[in-house]
Parts: structure tokens; sequence; C-alpha cells
């Protein structure tokens, strides 16, 4: 029973209550040495994406040029200011996130959803490669309209290209974004700080068609 209630997002009645105080952040990123929380340059966007354990999928967003900060969180669920153990439970129905903030001057936004696309599978609904569960599933989450339509158009044109490589159909959430929880500060910038920790991303080799 319970493994399979961590398959299905609770309701706001079922989820935990969290709490009213915010998780400490830590001023600056130990990769980009930018700030953690803002404030952000004049003319940075923010983008939010969900795809398996946030270690990896943070580590491949710093890597990407003309990424100014990264962070990693929970969204799309109900608890206010959880913590990892209360995600990992299934009851709040937050998904792991990545905030990325970028400048469009140096990425657009549908370079950083080929990345998003690129490096997960995007087809296996709540988990990720071997891991199960609500927290991991794949997710957009969107600031303006823009987004919302830049989103859309990249997940119908990558669902055809995996459709004819022979995969399933594209799982992936595309919401208004939604609050964003930081995560504890040993979640952030994990995989710098521990080189040989779990990463949990493997996309399928498909590339993202050309525009």
């Amino acid at each position: 029973m319970f493994g399979r209630k961590k398959l299905e997002i609770p309701s706001a009645e079922e989820a935990l209550p969290g709490r009213a105080t915010a998780m400490p952040v830590a001023a600056r990123h130990v990769v980009l040495d930018a700030p953690l929380e803002g404030p952000w340059p004049a003319g940075a966007a923010e983008a939010l994406f969900g795809l398996g354990c946030f270690w990896g999928a943070e580590r491949q967003f710093w890597q990407t040029p003309g990424v100014i900060s990264t962070a990693v969180g929970y969204a799309a669920g109900h608890t206010p200011n959880p913590t990892y153990e209360e995600v990992c439970s299934g009851r709040t129905g937050h998904n792991e996130v990545v905030l990325v903030v970028f400048d469009p001057a140096q990425v657009s936004y549908p370079d950083l959803l080929r990345v998003f696309f690129e490096a997960h599978d995007p087809t296996q609904g709540m988990r990720q490669g071997n891991d199960l569960g609500t927290q991991y599933r794949s997710g957009i989450y969107t600031y303006d309209a823009d987004q919302q339509a830049q989103a859309r158009a990249a997940a119908e044109s990558y669902g055809k290209a995996l459709a004819e490589a022979g995969h399933g159909d594209v799982t992936t959430e595309i919401l208004p974004a939604p609050p964003f929880y930081y995560a504890e500060d040993y979640h952030q910038q994990y995989l710098h700080k521990n080189p040989g920790g779990y990463c949990g991303l493997g996309g399928l080799g498909v590339r993202m068609p050309t525009p």
C-alpha cells in the first residue's frame, strides 16, 4: 500500500502540514560564486525543472554556459517548507527541482529545454531509472506565457523524436511555476562537494530536433 501511495501525488488534505520557517540558505553558489537567493543581475531570467534526483540535475545546468546560478529544492506539492525526509516519504506531493538563473543573451530558454530533455528519460512517469517516487517525476514549471509555449512545443517536438526512436510517450508535466522551497544546504551543489556521489540521471541518447 505504501509503495503504491508513493507513486500517487497526495491531495492537499492528505499532505504533511509543513512549517512556516524557510530552510536556511547559503549566501553563495560554491561553483559559480553567485548568490543562491539573489538579487539577480539586471536582465537575468529564471527557469525551473524537475528531472529526477536533483544532485545530478543541478550539475547539468551549472555546467551550461550562460547560467548565472542554480539551486535545488522542492516544488509542485502541498507542504510548505518541507524537509528532504518529508519529500521522500511521498506525503508532500513535491518534486525535486532545480532553479536555474540564466542570462538570455548568452543561453536561451529553448537551449535550457534541450539540456533538460536530453539529460533524462521523460517517459517514465513517477520515476527516473532506479529512483521511484513522485519526487522524481519529469516536470517543467514556467514563469510566463512564452516559457509555457516554448516548453509545450519542445515536449511535442522531442516526443516525436522519441517515438521515431521507439520510445514511449513523454510524461513531463508542464505547469505554471509554483512556490520554490530551497532544499537543505548539504544538497546544494552536492556533486561538487561529493565528486564521487550518486548522480541518478541518464538520457535516452535522442537529440532534441533543431527548430
